[in-house]
């Protein structure tokens, strides 16, 4: 997928998540404070951070669309994983906010009056909103390969889960216990600080380089042995940057052929594998005689 093609359907996922959560932090925020549900404020604000981290994610996406350049040989594309790291932050500032009203209702003895029924029908469309944004958005991060916006969506995904259970606390508080409801509330912070980790650690792995998937390795490995004239591969290794891959791969060839037809193999392997491998970007072949991995030609 060309540069163009990524930077429009990364904004527009990121721009349709960022919509969809403004209208969801206005309608929860004013029912749940009408109905008196603590856990629907407590998704609103939640959802603000949604909005913030839909920001983040689209100035990472954008940084990370830069060229390569004589600092920055390898592009920009770690911004998207930094990026990331950033929306943990907010994650973990809102679960503090949400743990402090829930702690004043519980154990200081705030009010535990039950909510109204609005809220639970403000929850209901919560969750036909939520799964909409979330499914939409890690399609086409999964699609363009883009840390940042699936990072986005999976902050988005607790959503769909914090909805049903507001949906459920209100129902139970009204003919059960009322204090269900911030109950459900304590639920979610439990459901922020979960995907803050996993944020968390998709985006430090990335960050330090950890590959994708061992196919990557098999498939990089087969499209260079595609390649006539190429015997062998091996000390494959990938760098992964953000969305994209650089790969450093020796091959071997018969010690018969001259360094420029050697070096003419080594073009066609570089070109092979930028073509047929989607991730990568830059490969540095090394071209080694037969039977002697330890000797290269370069």
């Amino acid at each position: 997928m060309n540069t163009v093609e990524r930077e429009k359907r990364g904004k527009k996922a990121i721009i349709v998540g960022i919509s969809g959560n403004i209208i969801l932090v206005i309608f929860n925020f004013i029912v749940g404070t009408l109905s008196g549900s603590t856990a629907l404020v407590a998704e609103a604000a939640h959802t603000f951070s949604d909005i913030l981290d839909s920001s983040i994610a689209f100035i990472g996406f954008k940084i990370g669309l830069k060229p390569p350049d004589i600092e920055h040989p390898y592009g920009y594309g770690r911004a998207e994983s930094l990026a990331g790291l950033v929306s943990v932050i907010f994650l973990i500032i809102i679960a503090y906010e949400i743990l402090s009203d829930v702690y004043q209702k519980l154990l200081l003895g705030g009010a535990l009056t039950p909510p109204d029924w609005i809220a639970a029908v403000m929850a209901l469309v919560s969750v036909g909103i939520n799964f909409t944004m979330t499914t939409y958005m890690a399609k086409t991060g999964r699609e363009i390969n883009s840390p940042a916006i699936i990072a986005d969506s999976k902050h988005q995904k607790v959503d769909v889960f914090t909805s049903i259970a507001i949906f459920l606390g209100i129902a139970g508080s009204q003919f059960v216990f009322p204090i269900l409801d911030p109950l459900v509330a304590l639920f979610i912070v439990v459901l922020v600080l979960r995907t803050a980790f996993e944020i968390a650690r998709d985006n430090i792995n990335n960050i330090l380089g950890k590959l994708p998937s061992e196919d990557l390795v098999t498939d990089i490995k087969k499209e260079a042995l595609s390649v006539d004239g190429t015997v062998g591969a091996h000390s494959i290794k990938v760098n992964y940057v953000g969305p994209y891959a650089s790969v450093d791969i020796h091959v071997e060839v018969d010690p018969d052929l001259s360094v420029v037809e050697a070096h003419k193999i080594s073009t066609k392997v570089e070109k092979r594998i930028i073509e047929h491998v989607d991730i990568v970007t830059i490969v540095n072949v090394h071209v080694c005689i037969t039977g002697e991995k330890g000797v290269c030609l370069d």
